[in-house]
């Protein structure tokens, strides 16, 4: 997983430019982004939308853009609330703490929707959403630091690809 200190580091470029090279070398390769925020939206073959740097990606490896990697969009509506977009679909809109509410419901299909395309892939460029976990999910702090995806740490549940891999 690739995680940067913050938006506009340089993230969707790093993983648009390792999943060149490693085409390059024979390899196939998928982004992969459970989580993003943006207005900025990128339309898939299919219909559905994405974050234009996962579309960007997408080229970078070679294949079709495809909801599955991203497959949870926020679109920011306003100070406090977006329009959810799960698999490239309007799913719902939310205020910040529905949206709290409502990440664990959506776990199961992001880690199913992981599952399925590491399969298809040798290697999965995942990537954090802005930031990283909060330093107070670490090992020293937190007894969900070992397994968010099992456990349900409520900072950093996105982490799915350790827990998953």
């Amino acid at each position: 997983m690739l995680q940067g200190t913050g938006s506009s580091v340089g993230k969707s470029l790093l993983v648009a430019g390792l999943a060149r090279a490693l085409v390059l070398r024979g390899l196939r390769v998928r982004p992969f982004k459970p989580q993003n925020m943006s207005n900025n939206a990128a339309v898939t073959p299919g219909g559905g939308e994405i974050g234009r740097a996962q579309a960007l990606q997408a080229r970078a490896a070679r294949v079709a853009p495809s909801v599955h990697m991203n497959p949870v969009l926020l679109k920011p509506q306003s100070e406090t609330g977006a329009q959810v977009v799960v698999q490239g679909r309007v799913h719902a809109t939310a205020r910040a703490r529905e949206y709290q509410a409502m990440k664990p419901s959506l776990m199961p299909f992001v880690l199913e929707i992981f599952a399925r395309m590491r399969a298809e892939a040798d290697i999965m460029l995942a990537m954090s959403p802005a930031r990283p976990p909060r330093s107070t999910c670490g090992p020293a702090t937190s007894p969900t630091w070992a397994s968010p995806a099992r456990r349900g740490c409520r900072w950093c549940w996105w982490g799915i690809s350790t827990a998953a891999a």
